[in-house]
């Protein structure tokens, strides 16, 4: 899509991230608040729609913001050494990993739960019994 000036619903559809997240992006300084048009309607240039891109695909990938910020920051560097960059991934993939192996042990803990409850029409359960447990 070639886009030289858009508002921000154009912005929205051509990123793929909704206006109200643009304007969030925009009241958190994570993106520079855009020019504005004579009537005062924010408008946004193809580095605008970009920069959008690039944030979506990285809350995709699940950085946090505080990561996407050093992320934007080394992108618009062009001087950047590239192990910077690096570090803040395989950071993230130590982080990811940890998730991993904490959502096998409640899927696992879930499962053994799940085993033992008759899912009829007891009253006893398992499940219950389990997530009051301390």
């Amino acid at each position: 899509m070639d886009i030289s000036s858009c508002n921000i619903g154009g912005a929205a559809q051509a990123s793929g991230v909704s206006a109200k997240m643009i304007r969030h992006y925009e009241a958190i300084g994570l993106i520079a608040r855009p020019r504005r048009s004579f009537s005062g309607y924010r408008t946004y240039s193809e580095s605008d729609i970009h920069t959008l891109r690039f944030i979506k695909q990285a809350r995709n990938l699940g950085f946090s913001m505080k990561q996407i910020v050093m992320l934007l920051s080394l992108w618009q560097n062009r001087t950047r050494p590239s192990r910077e960059v690096k570090s803040i991934a395989l950071q993230h993939i130590q982080e990811l990993d940890e998730k991993i192996r904490e959502m096998q042990t409640m899927k696992a803990t879930l499962e053994r739960l799940a085993k033992h409850c008759h899912g009829d029409d007891r009253p006893d359960c398992p499940i219950l019994d389990g997530l009051a447990a301390s």
